[in-house]
């Protein structure tokens, strides 16, 4: 079957992507470095000759203001073309990128800069007063404002800078950017992530979804994530395409554009609200030829009512923060609701018990993944990347599924309880961390319970003080405030105590089983 192997090596990466990711970006430009790479709903554009010039100026400033090949530049930032260009800069001159959620508060953006010890932090202009305090803790040297129309500190300054810089040569195993994912701890942990593992793993998409120079892609996902930075841009930027580059999701703009694209990816949410439309249909879709949905579970209804309303069949694919994409249902041939494919080119993939033996078709068990598109490791924990590594080099995805008759993978749940709301990973132990030092609480556990809009979200069930007079209301409020809002749970309920198995383990099945149907109906 396509998706479990038995191999003694691990796949080696394609030639191309053994080289500078900017490099093999560049390679990839149209013949006429003018073409068009991307333009905003209100008719502004950007070719590629442009997105080259400003890559090279905003390389050149940061390098002026002493960020060497190989520092961090942390970024959170309003999706522009502006913010794309000072990714690309980052490739260029060797910097390794760290984007960040654009709704992480204070607390959380202060771990992160503290952790990755960036040379420089470009943030948003209503955040500068904070960021400096957060960057002067920490040593940060720089820090830049960048807006979502493009103007601020950083522009400012790096648009006089020369657009003439050398491209660093980087190796493939340099690391290209970093992105933060928690766990079990409660503590996010920076995902290294090379020029090889998003150069293979691009090169994958762009072979396996058939994109060329003819493709129009509607962009209306964040950039600080990987489906809309590294699957949507490398697909674009790999085949010489162009970008309808809106700054996020809006329904109604979205159902206005899609006639001029060929190619929408979005998370399952994005979906639901189309199809929430009952004009919705055909019509909207005529001249796309490739819907894809990842980042959450697209329900098999949902694949099943868009096929109807439209024609169309999405396609749902498998990925990562660690890996990149590791498996996609085929574009020629069955796209199987509830499935999430098969092994992409140059990935394998198997289903293994506990003991890390491979199971038979059909049976439940631990995903694991290897190849190119496998992040480096952890940063700065050298023992937990150890611990999610096999010897032989398969990386534990910590999700459970099964793989078909025919070769198809199924995801039936994640080992780890990460609850995955609309399209962003959520771990109940980083807030049920923080709901456990609120005054008043005894403990507390996070499950993920079925959404119609979100796909999943999170419910907190709370034991509390003996006397306390502690509100549901002031919990969510005070996660609110330390947290971004889609980690905040929907609801939240207190319980003389926690379900417990035989070994005190808090039984979080029990507790999802209670409530599923709370947001029903």
């Amino acid at each position: 079957m396509t998706a479990v192997s038995k191999p003694t090596e691990a796949p080696a990466a394609p030639a191309d992507a053994e080289q500078s990711l900017y490099r093999l970006i560049e390679s990839r430009f149209p013949k006429d470095p003018n073409e068009l790479l991307l333009e905003t709903p209100e008719g502004d554009k950007w070719s590629y000759a442009d997105a080259h010039a400003s890559a090279g100026r905003y390389a050149r400033f940061l390098t002026d203001m002493g960020v060497k090949r190989g520092d961090r530049v942390a970024v959170q930032v309003e999706k522009s073309p502006q913010a794309l260009f000072l990714y690309l800069a980052c490739l260029r001159a060797g910097f390794v990128f760290l984007p960040m959620n654009t709704a992480y508060r204070e607390d959380e953006v202060d771990f992160l800069i503290g952790n990755a010890e960036p040379s420089a932090f470009v943030c948003r202009p209503d955040f500068e007063a904070t960021a400096k305090t957060i960057a002067a803790k920490h040593g940060t040297a720089n820090v830049f404002t960048l807006a979502g129309d493009g103007s601020g500190s950083f522009t400012d300054h790096a648009e006089s800078a020369s657009a003439d810089f050398d491209t660093v040569d980087c190796a493939p195993d340099d690391l290209a950017a970093m992105l933060y994912t928690s766990g079990t701890t409660g503590k996010p942990k920076g995902a290294m992530l090379t020029h090889r593992n998003l150069g293979a793993n691009g090169l994958a998409l762009v072979q396996s979804w058939r994109f060329t120079a003819d493709d129009v892609l509607l962009h209306a996902l964040p950039i600080f994530h990987a489906h809309g930075l590294f699957v949507a841009c490398h697909c674009v930027l790999l085949s010489g395409a162009r970008m309808i580059w809106m700054p996020g999701y809006d329904r109604e703009k979205v159902m206005e554009l899609l006639p001029r694209a060929t190619v929408f990816m979005g998370v399952p949410t994005f979906y639901t609200r189309l199809l929430a439309l009952p004009h919705f249909g055909k019509d909207q879709t005529r001249n796309i030829r490739l819907f894809v949905s990842g980042s959450a579970p697209l329900l098999a209804e949902t694949h099943r009512e868009f096929s109807q309303r439209t024609g169309h069949m999405i396609l749902e694919r498998y990925g990562m923060t660690e890996t990149g994409m590791n498996t996609s249902n085929p574009y020629d041939g069955d796209r199987v609701p509830g499935s999430v494919g098969m092994a992409l080119p140059g990935v394998e993939a198997r289903v293994v018990d506990d003991e890390n033996a491979p199971l038979p078709a059909n049976e439940v068990g631990n995903i694991q993944v290897r190849g190119a598109n496998v992040m480096k490791g952890y940063w700065k924990l050298p023992e937990k990347t150890a611990e999610e590594f096999t010897e032989d080099g398969w990386f534990k995805t910590g999700d459970q599924g099964k793989v078909d008759d025919r070769g198809y993978i199924h995801i039936v749940g994640r080992a780890k309880d990460m609850i995955i709301s609309g399209g962003y990973n959520v771990y109940p132990k980083e807030i049920e961390s923080l709901i456990d030092d609120i005054d008043g609480v005894v403990e507390s556990a996070i499950v993920g319970v079925p959404h119609p809009d979100f796909g999943e979200v999170g419910v907190a069930v709370i034991v509390k003080r003996e006397g306390s007079d502690l509100t549901a209301d002031a919990v969510l409020g005070r996660v609110k405030e330390k947290m971004a809002n889609y980690k905040v749970p929907k609801a939240a309920y207190f319980v003389p105590e926690l379900p417990r198995n035989t070994m005190g383990k808090v039984q979080k099945a029990a507790l999802r089983e209670k409530h599923k149907d709370l947001f029903k109906g």
